[in-house]
């Protein structure tokens, strides 16, 4: 599938072909930080299929594990664009936020599950409001 995508302001765009059905959500607690989400949303794209057009800033972030990953999102307005090995780029597991066709990438497996907030496995259940900005949340 040809997708297209870009960082919030503009500054980095891409161009892509990836499998659909390889999209996945990860609940992984360095995930949930760098992302600021109770999980992130991504799908890879070989580096030979991947057009990138702009200046990625990147972070490296060594897991508990050892494992290190390279970071890349825009150094104006911070959107996370993809992670990939540092050492070996050969794939860029692309973050779904900033692809335009991201309605039609539909996760199909999530992993670690165990450091998932238990509410965000399922959230029906939880007011939707459509069409409207959402009401000021002030403390108690």
């Amino acid at each position: 599938m040809k997708i297209e995508g870009r960082c919030h302001c503009g500054a980095i765009s891409f161009e892509a072909d990836v499998d659909p059905d390889k999209v996945a959500l990860c609940h992984c607690t360095d995930c949930q930080t760098i992302s600021g989400a109770p999980f992130r949303a991504s799908v890879p794209a070989p580096a030979e299929k991947l057009t990138l057009r702009g200046t990625v800033k990147a972070y490296v972030k060594t897991a508990d594990s050892g494992n290190k990953r390279l970071h890349g999102f825009c150094g104006e307005c911070g959107s996370a664009i993809y992670a990939t090995t540092p050492d070996d780029q050969r794939v860029f597991n692309l973050r779904v936020g900033a692809i335009k066709q991201r309605a039609e990438l539909v996760p199909k497996i999530q992993g670690w599950c165990r450091s998932a907030m238990p509410w965000a496995m399922d959230i029906r259940g939880i007011a939707q409001v459509p069409d409207k900005k959402l009401p000021p949340m002030k403390p108690d």
